[in-house]
């Protein structure tokens, strides 16, 4: 089982936690927890709650003031692309949050640590964790460091499996993704996709789901094209 590493996070994030014992909640899974014979502490789900609260208020106060011309479903759409799993697991990526959280042994085996569902979760744990200690301000800038910069590329991300389903339709061209490799332990797979245009290899990604390799791809194609494009 890892050990609980306050110093190393805290580092990363440059937030120092009052309360160290929030920050262990949100990093623990139940099944960390669960193992434990004594001194045992809440699980993330909690934190896990309020933080998906104060996440969607402060995106949401920020897409309201720096949008003004956009109709509350355009925000509604973007606000989406900022807070759903893979964009949460991309963001917690930055910290490299899943080397810190702790699970059971089982879990563990079963690489749980690095799937997107359980990152996400307690990232949104780590947020509330931050409320709590130091507040809404310290939360706030949490949120505005790791979530709501760089947001083209976030919304591109989110949106670029569709958007290329949407664009070979109207040109009438052939899509299709395929599996061209998977690496690593059976806890701990790696996908590769190739998207393929009208039978031409045009992208590649990877991924620890066949759906996510599929979506880095697509955001691979997306990106070089509007790169080109200028």
């Amino acid at each position: 089982m890892l050990e609980f590493r306050p110093e190393d996070i805290e580092k990363k994030i440059d937030y120092h936690f009052k309360d160290r014992m929030l920050l262990r909640s949100a990093l623990s899974h139940g099944s960390y927890v669960n193992e434990l014979k004594i001194n045992t502490y809440p699980d993330y789900e909690r934190l896990e709650f309020l933080g998906d609260a104060v996440l969607e208020l402060v995106v949401s106060e920020y897409l309201y003031d720096h949008n003004p011309d956009k109709s509350e479903g355009e925000m509604t759409k973007m606000r989406s692309a900022l807070v759903c799993e893979p964009t949460l697991a991309e963001c917690a990526g930055e910290f490299s949050l899943s080397d810190y959280i702790l699970v059971g042994r089982g879990e563990e085996e079963q690489g749980s640590r690095k799937k997107a569902s359980i990152v996400s979760d307690v990232f949104e744990a780590v947020i509330g964790a931050i409320y709590i200690d130091g507040g809404y301000e310290a939360a706030a800038g949490h949120i505005e460091k790791y979530v709501l910069k760089d947001m083209d590329r976030k919304q591109l991300f989110y949106d670029a499996k569709s958007i290329l389903q949407e664009r070979c339709q109207k040109k009438g061209d052939t899509l299709e993704y395929i599996v061209a490799g998977e690496s690593g332990p059976d806890h701990k797979k790696v996908y590769t996709v190739e998207v393929y245009i009208n039978g031409m290899r045009v992208s590649e990604g990877k991924g620890s789901s066949k759906k996510s390799a599929e979506q880095h791809a697509a955001y691979e194609y997306l990106k070089r094209e509007k790169d080109l494009s200028g």
